[in-house]
């Protein structure tokens, strides 16, 4: 009982962590696209870019929130399909020449706790 908790409490931060990372890529977040080696201002597609990853962001945080209401049995499942997501960003940053440590640190960080997140789920 005490592992699912923790689980779930490590599904809600990421969960909403990365709403608000998308609503900041989506309020125009010069220094997130930057740092995940989007383009930037005045390149003519950066907004573009920002708004791709913004609502792909708050979408994905989202599901994770309604589905610990709809379908808790599932959010585990859920998170572990997920993690392709920040493991998808560290290889794109990586394989463009991006911040090594930022791409480990940030991307490869957030895929470890969620796999964390998702055994303690199934615990």
């Amino acid at each position: 009982m005490l592992t699912s908790s923790i689980g779930l409490v490590l599904s809600w931060i990421g969960g909403l962590g990365i709403v608000a990372i998308g609503v900041a890529y989506l309020a125009k977040n010069e220094k997130n696209a930057a740092g995940f080696g989007l383009p930037v201002l005045p390149a003519s597609d950066a907004r573009g870019w920002w708004q791709v990853k913004g609502i792909r962001d708050v979408a994905s945080g989202l599901l994770v929130i309604v589905f610990t209401f709809a379908a808790r049995d599932q959010l585990a499942l859920l998170v572990l399909v997920l993690v392709l997501i920040p493991l998808g960003d560290m290889w794109i940053v990586l394989s463009n020449e991006g911040d090594r440590k930022a791409a480990l640190g940030i991307h490869g960080a957030t895929a470890l706790a969620m796999i964390v997140a998702a055994v303690l789920l199934f615990v």
